[in-house]
C-alpha cells in the first residue's frame, strides 16, 4: 500500500512512466523490504502526520474567520479558540510523530545491521575475502545510516507533503481560481526544473557512497599492515593513495550538494516569486471588488505555507534517493551466499566406520571458481585415526586448498571426502567442524581477552582446562606474570606475536579433536617455544590425528606421514628418509629449508 503510494509519487516527479508491476522498479522494492516489517508503525506515523498537516491546513481558514469577525464585530472568542485548539492538537501530535518516527528510524538501521552481520558469519568464506574488509564494514556503519531517514521519516514526510501541498491547493482553489492558476503555473515550472536535476542528484548520491566503501577498504588493509607501511616508508605514499578516494568521495558529494542546492534554489525561489505574482494579482483583484481582503490574506497565508510542502518534497525525495542508493548495496550483503547444509541419507551416526583412517579424500576435484584451475587435481588420500600428518609442497601446490575442503569452505567439484567412513554430504557444517580443531596462520586470535580466546571454541571450559592448554604450549608461567593474567587483552604490547601463536594452538587443543590442523604452528616462535610446540604435536598426534601444512623442515621431520603436494596432486607420501630417497622435489625442499652451519677451525 504505502510502496504504490510512494511510486505513485516518486514516478511522475522523476518523468517515469508509472508500473503495471513494482518489480519493475527492484531498488525501490529493496527500500520497501527494510519498511515492510515495520510498515504497522510507519502507518501509525502516517496518520499522526495527516493529523498534524490538517491542524496547518485549517488555521489559514480559521484566521480568515478571525478577520471577518473583525470586520462583522462578531465575537473573536470561538475562532480564537479555534486556533489555541489547532495549536495545541498540532503540536502535540508532532510530538508524538516526531518520537515515533524517530525510534522507527532506529530499529530500521538496527535491523538492517543485524540482518548484514549474520549474514557476513553465514556466507561462504569465499564471499567474505574475496572483499575488502573495510568495504563490508561501511555497509554497516555508513550506509545503514543513510537508509535511517529514507525507511522512515522521509516516506512519511514525502506523503504528507503531497497530502499538504494538494490540500493547500484546494482550498487556494476555494478561495479564488485566478489565483489559484498563477500558483499552479510556478508548480509546474519547478517540477519540471527539478525532475530533471533528480538524476543526477542520484548518481552523485551513489558514486558517493561507493566511493566511501573503497576508502574503508583501503584504509583497513593499509592499517592492517601499518608495521610493513612504515617498514617500508611509505607513510607518504599510502596516505595519498588512501586521500585520493576520500576526494573520490568527497568530489561526488560535493557534486551531488551542488544539485541539491539548485534545486532547492529553484523550489524556494519558484514560490517567492509564485507570492510576489500572487501580491499583485490579489491586490488587483481586490481594487476591482472581484475579492475580499480576508480571502486574499488567507491565500497568502496558504501560499507563504506551500513553501513547507515543496521544501519537504524536494529534501525527502533526495533523502529517499540516498536511501535506495544505500539500500541497494545493503542487499548485496543479503545475496551472499550461505552455507547450506545438504544432508544425504545417512544422516545419523549409525553410517559411521571407526576404522584406522579418520578423513578420506576420493579422487577430489576442486577450483575457486567454474572457469578456475584446478587447485585440488585427483587426491585420494587417508589420514590415520592417529598420528602426525605433514603436507608440504612449493606455494600454488594445494595444501590450503586441502584444509578449506575439510574445514567445508569450499566444496569439491567432484569425488569424495569421508569423515569417519561417511560422506561429508552426510553431516552439517557444525558437525564436521566440531570434529576439527584449526589454527590459521596469519589470523590466529580473534578481538577480546586471553580467557576469550581460550573459551572461544568451548565456552563451557574450566580453568583446569584452560591452564592446562596454557601449560602444553608453555604460556602457563607467561599469563600467570601479568598483570590482569587471563583477562589481558590480546591488544597488549604484552604479548608478543609468537605467543599470540601459542595462543591460538591452546585454544584448539583445549579439548582434544578428533582432528587437529595447523597450518604452520612454528612460524613466528624462537627455538624453545618451538620445542614446546613439537611436544604438544606428538602429545596429541598420540591420542588423535595431526595434520599439518609445513614450511619448516623441523616441522616435518619427525612426522609419521609426509605428502609431497605440487600441481594439485599428491606426488609422494612416506617418512622423511624415505623422501629423501625417492622424491626430487622434497629433496630440493629439504635444501632449500636447510640451514648449513659454518665450520668450526
Amino acid at each position: 500500500m504505502l510502496a504504490s503510494t510512494l511510486l505513485n509519487i516518486i514516478a511522475p516527479i522523476r518523468g517515469m512512466s508509472l508500473p503495471s508491476n513494482a518489480g519493475r522498479y527492484p531498488r525501490l522494492r529493496i527500500l520497501w523490504s527494510f519498511i515492510r516489517p515495520h510498515r504497522r508503525v510507519l502507518v501509525l506515523g502516517l496518520v499522526l502526520g495527516l493529523v498534524t498537516t490538517a491542524t496547518a491546513l485549517a488555521t489559514p481558514m480559521v484566521t480568515k474567520w478571525v478577520l471577518d469577525s473583525v470586520g462583522t464585530a462578531a465575537s473573536l472568542g470561538e475562532p480564537i479558540g479555534v486556533l489555541l485548539t489547532l495549536l495545541v492538537i498540532g503540536s502535540a501530535v508532532g510530538l508524538w510523530q516526531w518520537i515515533l518516527l524517530g525510534t522507527l528510524a532506529e530499529r530500521v538501521v538496527l535491523d538492517a545491521r543485524e540482518s548484514m552481520v549474520r549474514r557476513f558469519f553465514q556466507a561462504k568464506v569465499g564471499d567474505l575475502t574475496g572483499r575488502p574488509t573495510g568495504e563490508l564494514v561501511t555497509r554497516v556503519t555508513s550506509d545503514t545510516v543513510l537508509l535511517r531517514e529514507a525507511a522512515s521519516s522521509s516516506a512519511v514526510s514525502l506523503v504528507n507533503g503531497t497530502v499538504a501541498l494538494s490540500g493547500t491547493l484546494i482550498l487556494m482553489g476555494v478561495l479564488d481560481l485566478v489565483l489559484l492558476g498563477t500558483t499552479l503555473g510556478a508548480i509546474v515550472i519547478v517540477g519540471v526544473l527539478f525532475a530533471l536535476l533528480m538524476p543526477r542528484i542520484a548518481k552523485a548520491e551513489e558514486q558517493a557512497q561507493e566511493s566511501v566503501g573503497n576508502l574503508g577498504g583501503i584504509l583497513e588493509g593499509a592499517l592492517r599492515a601499518v608495521r610493513t607501511v612504515k617498514a617500508s616508508r611509505a607513510e607518504e605514499r599510502q596516505s595519498e593513495r588512501i586521500v585520493i578516494e576520500a576526494r573520490e568521495s568527497a568530489r561526488h558529494s560535493v557534486r551531488a550538494v551542488r544539485t541539491q542546492a539548485v534545486a532547492w534554489t529553484i523550489a524556494g525561489g519558484g514560490i517567492q516569486f509564485a507570492i510576489i505574482v500572487i501580491l499583485g494579482v490579489g491586490a488587483w483583484r481586490v481594487g476591482q471588488g472581484v475579492l475580499d481582503v480576508s480571502s486574499l490574506i488567507a491565500f497568502l497565508l496558504y501560499a507563504f505555507g506551500i513553501m513547507g510542502p515543496i521544501s519537504q518534497l524536494t529534501q525527502n525525495i533526495t533523502a529517499i534517493q540516498s536511501g535506495i542508493a544505500a539500500a541497494s548495496r545493503i542487499s548485496q550483503v543479503q545475496q551472499m551466499e550461505v552455507e547450506e547444509d545438504s544432508l544425504g541419507p545417512s544422516s545419523g551416526t549409525g553410517g559411521e566406520r571407526l576404522g584406522e583412517a579418520v578423513l578420506e579424500f576420493c579422487d577430489v576435484h576442486a577450483a575457486y571458481g567454474p572457469e578456475s584451475v584446478k587447485a585440488v587435481d585427483g587426491v585420494t588420500v587417508s589420514i590415520p585415526r592417529r598420528g602426525h600428518t605433514a603436507i608440504v609442497g612449493p606455494s600454488g601446490a594445494g595444501k590450503t586448498t586441502l584444509f578449506s575442503l575439510l574445514l567445508r569452505f569450499i566444496e569439491p567439484q567432484e569425488g569424495e571426502i569421508l569423515l569417519n567412513g561417511r560422506p561429508y554430504s552426510s553431516y552439517t557444517h557444525s558437525q564436521i567442524r566440531s570434529q576439527l580443531a584449526y589454527v590459521e596462520q596469519e589470523t590466529p586470535i580473534v578481538p577480546g581477552t586471553i580467557r576469550d580466546n581460550l573459551l572461544f571454541t568451548h565456552p563451557d571450559a574450566t580453568d583446569e582446562e584452560i591452564w592446562g592448554a596454557l601449560r602444553a604450549v608453555r604460556l602457563e608461567e607467561k599469563v600467570n606474570s601479568l598483570e590482569a593474567g587471563l583477562e589481558t587483552e590480546l591488544s597488549s604490547t604484552a604479548v608478543s606475536g609468537g605467543q599470540r601463536q601459542r595462543i591460538a594452538l591452546a585454544r584448539a587443543i583445549l579439548r582434544t579433536p578428533a582432528v587437529l590442523m595447523l597450518d604452520e604452528a612454528t612460524a613466528q616462535v624462537d627455538g624453545l617455544t618451538e620445542a614446546a610446540i613439537h611436544d604438544c604435536i606428538r602429545d596429541r598426534a598420540s591420542k588423535g590425528a595431526v595434520l599439518t601444512i609445513a614450511h619448516r623442515l623441523s616441522t616435518v621431520i619427525d612426522a609419521d606421514t609426509i605428502l609431497v603436494m605440487a600441481d594439485g596432486r599428491i606426488r609422494a607420501s612416506g617418512t622423511h628418509s624415505e623422501l629423501l630417497r625417492s622424491d626430487d622435489l622434497y629433496r630440493q625442499l629439504v635444501e632449500a629449508l636447510r640451514i648449513v652451519e659454518p665450520a668450526v677451525g
